[in-house]
């Protein structure tokens, strides 16, 4: 019996990754061919397409223009909070990113020099992003909604040469201004850059070179106006293409190292065979640049592989309404979509008979991809009931770039099973473990692990710090990448994922991590102890919850409501509004084992209805049962 098209690569991948990943690679121009595909000279740190050398910016780009899809539309940029609108061809884009490459070379950017972008969703970030690659810098993008003590970190780590930023982000209710922030951000900050280029919109301007810095400060428009064009320099195929933070346990930031040569092979895969979208295919995905989704997905997969890519600076709901995506699907002819399950369970509650979609042509849409968080049954149907086409779950991490298990529609379209994200992808050897590390029969819940080599486009390692990354990941199951989730596969090869096993929450698809909050918090001078939980939200799919034990001689009653505003409001300054708190309980005291371990998951199970499994080192059970009223859903 002939293997199905997806069983035949599954297979391959794993049992001859050499042969299947060389054969992907065809489909990047090299400008020195990897003359070796897996490198597992050093395990468990496995490299890919050693020798060969490229640049990732020649292969989204220049590539393209000199195929003849100049014209093309690359970038098509969608503001409703400004009304902005902006269609730039492949062409065009190439000329905006050698011509910014060529600012920051004259700043001293140099291939190896880290560049810190801090913008919103505008087209200067694609084309700030594309621009490092095009130089072999290393770019870190950081979600603008962080407050200054999480960028502060995070240049701290990266080190960078040059901070790129804009005067101001847009929500629908309010102007962000970013150049306080970063300023704020580089104060507190031992790094300081060498230069900042700043965008400035005409929302909100921001005072440029005003402050007595050691650093440099520059209009955007000033600085590439007398910039000559750069060329694309030639990087190793293992040489880093970009630095991406994400929350640790800990509270120190994680930076996921992301390399050129894997990374390109990887995404282009992916495009045509996990999403079906080719050269020329519109492709709309509504995230954000800070995050993963907008770096493989907005950036420069659709890039890659010379489909046209929607930018969106806007929301599910309120820009104006609940059918902001059906206009964007409508106005620009959109194949397929992707999003994060939080959006449409926005527009289900805005618009639940999906009436707002009645005047739009929704003809070109073929599917929508949903990730970033569970996909809940309830807003599977009703999505697939209104939209009429597939909707697919998927499931990933920023650690891995890409899906770890998907329904691959390019390559085999599989049924769809509510609930389970469905297969693992090509590369990827997906086993459930139990506590001993030994896998577990089908239809067991344990750990999600993933067997090395991890595939082509994944983290080599964290940014400068090996042994956090082998700490973190490698060390739970000998031979394994310990992916946090737990969940369990059927008698089918289905996966189904139930949720975190460690304490980084997943707010509306964004991971944050509770040690930042509890730190944010801690710093509060009336609190002496403090946890934070991820409780179960409808619309979000978890949000932070603080539990706050209160020092001695302080009067939580007379001072409850102000203390609760205060850590409220500390919380959104030192960690970003993505964090704010959803309540705030002060309590008598937390649960802990006898080894001074707080019962984060515990109390979670209470606050989400479930009965927990009290561990039996548990120090003193009256404290969990006293909270046991507090935690509870009401009602």
């Amino acid at each position: 019996m002939t293997d199905s098209a997806y069983a035949a690569a599954y297979r391959e991948s794993l049992e001859d990754p050499t042969a299947f990943w060389g054969r992907a690679a065809e489909a990047i121009d090299w400008t020195t061919p990897p003359p070796r595909v897996l490198d597992d000279d050093r395990p468990p740190f496995y490299r890919w397409f050693t020798g060969g050398t490229l640049n990732t910016c020649f292969n989204a780009l220049d590539r393209h223009v000199a195929a003849g899809r100049g014209d093309q539309a690359a970038v098509l940029y969608d503001s409703p909070v400004t009304g902005a609108r902006r269609t730039i061809t492949y062409a065009g884009l190439l000329d905006e990113v050698a011509t910014f490459a060529g600012a920051l070379s004259s700043l001293g950017v140099e291939k190896g020099d880290r560049v810190v972008i801090y913008m919103p969703m505008v087209p200067e970030a694609v084309v700030a992003m594309l621009a490092c690659a095009r130089l072999g810098a290393i770019h870190s993008v950081v979600f603008g909604g962080f407050a200054p003590a999480e960028l502060s970190v995070r240049i701290e780590d990266a080190a960078p040469v040059v901070v790129v930023t804009a005067s101001c982000g847009i929500e629908p209710t309010r102007v962000v201004e970013y150049k306080p922030m970063l300023d704020a951000a580089l104060d507190r900050s031992s790094h300081k850059p060498e230069s900042v280029i700043v965008l400035q919109r005409e929302q909100a301007r921001a005072a440029v070179g005003e402050r007595d810095t050691d650093w440099e400060e520059i209009d955007w428009h000033e600085l590439v106006a007398d910039a000559e064009p750069a060329g694309c320099v030639e990087v190793a195929a293992t040489d880093p293409l970009y630095v991406l933070y994400t929350s640790g346990t800990t509270g120190r930031p994680k930076g996921i190292v992301r390399d050129n040569g894997g990374h390109a092979v990887a995404l282009r895969w992916s495009m045509e065979n996990v999403y079906g979208i080719g050269p020329g295919d519109v492709w709309f995905t509504a995230s954000d640049v800070g995050w993963v989704v907008g770096h493989s997905y907005i950036v420069y997969a659709p890039l890659l592989t010379g489909a046209t890519t929607v930018l969106y600076e806007g929301k599910p709901v309120g820009t104006p309404d609940a059918g902001a995506f059906w206009r964007v699907i409508s106005d620009h002819g959109v194949k397929a979509m992707f999003t994060a399950p939080t959006a449409y369970r926005a527009i289900k509650r805005d618009d639940p008979g999906g009436e707002l979609m009645q005047g739009y042509d929704l003809s070109t849409l073929e599917t929508v991809f949903l990730a970033g968080e569970r996909l809940d049954p309830d807003t599977y149907e009703w999505a697939t009931k209104v939209l009429g086409v597939p909707v697919i779950d998927n499931w990933w991490q920023t650690e891995t770039g890409w899906p770890i298990a998907a329904n691959p529609r390019g390559l085999e379209p599989m049924p769809v099973k509510p609930g389970s994200p469905s297969v693992p992808l090509p590369g990827y050897a997906v086993e459930v473990l139990d506590e001993h590390g030994s896998p577990v029969p089908a239809g067991t819940e344990g750990a999600i692990c993933l067997r090395l080599p991890l595939p082509p486009g994944t983290l080599p390692t964290l940014w400068q710090d090996d042994e956090r990354y082998v700490g973190g990941y490698l060390s739970a199951f000998d031979g394994y990448y310990l992916t946090g989730d737990g969940g369990r596969v059927d008698e089918d090869g289905y996966l189904f994922v139930m949720g975190r096993t460690d304490d980084v929450l997943n707010v509306a698809g964004h991971r944050l991590s509770t040690g930042a909050i509890e730190a944010a918090l801690a710093g509060h001078e009336a609190v002496a102890e403090c946890a934070v939980i991820g409780v179960a939200d409808e619309l979000k799919g978890q949000v932070p919850r603080a539990l706050v034990v209160v020092k001695s001689g302080i009067d939580a009653t007379a001072d409850g409501e102000r203390i609760r505003a205060e850590l409220v409001q500390r919380v959104r300054d030192e960690v970003g509004a993505v964090a704010a708190l959803h309540q705030v309980d002060i309590v008598g005291a937390l649960p802990k084992t006898r080894s001074g371990k707080i019962l984060r998951k515990t109390m979670r199970e209470i606050a989400d209805g479930r009965t927990p499994a009290v561990p039996g080192t548990i120090e003193d059970a009256g404290v969990l049962d006293a909270l046991g009223p507090v935690l509870r859903p009401r009602g």
